[in-house]
């Protein structure tokens, strides 16, 4: 027999196979605290989006008992606005006239006008009458400007017409006249406009 021979493979040779490798065995206690640690996230992520959810509906709640007039409010300022119109033309001598009648008609008025105003602040809508005050864009709305050098830049002079205002919401800006070329006072608010600047914006609910 020749050397060839003796070196063939046989065919009925069984291949060879890799050492199979032991699967770690699992710890089911620290199996148990994982699931426990992550149960316990969850419980507590749930809980805060609960308190969330508790909070805004809270503040949607109260908003909407705030704010709940603020329609029929805004219909009632032109009301307001008639009586002091027509207070405003009275004239002076019909005031102090001891015509029959005429003093009490425009006491009526007044009384009127008054108590008209005070419903409004029953139901949380307080008038904006800044005469005398310092210009807040936020509840102002700045029609001219009158220089006055005998008082601070920023002062409101003059009143157009009466702002009013429901549960710190502005329903109108009073329209005023701001004075300028007076001493400048300090920003109470770095991100307010200042005096003479006065954008435009919707401030109403």
């Amino acid at each position: 027999m020749s050397d060839e021979s003796a070196i063939a493979p046989q065919a009925d040779a069984a291949p060879e196979t890799a050492p199979a490798t032991e699967t770690p065995a699992v710890d089911p206690i620290a199996a148990a605290q994982a699931e426990a640690a992550e149960l316990k996230d969850r419980l507590l992520r749930t809980l805060a989006e609960m308190e969330n959810l508790r909070r805004r509906t809270e503040k949607e709640v109260r908003e909407a008992r705030d704010y709940a007039v603020s329609g029929f409010a805004r219909d009632l300022l032109a009301v307001a606005d008639n009586f002091d119109r027509a207070l405003s033309h009275v004239p002076a001598e019909l005031r102090e006239s001891t015509v029959s009648g005429a003093a009490a008609l425009i006491e009526g008025v007044e009384l009127t006008g008054r108590e008209l105003l005070k419903v409004m602040e029953k139901h949380g809508v307080r008038k904006l009458s800044p005469q005398g005050e310092r210009f807040d864009p936020n509840l102002h709305q700045a029609m001219f400007e009158i220089a006055n050098p005998d008082v601070p830049a920023g002062t409101v002079l003059q009143v157009l017409q009466d702002g009013f205002a429901i549960a710190g919401r502005v329903l109108r800006p009073a329209l005023v006249g701001v004075a300028k070329g007076g001493p400048r006072i300090a920003a109470v608010d770095a991100s307010a406009p200042a005096p003479g600047t006065f954008e435009g914006i919707d401030r109403t609910v």
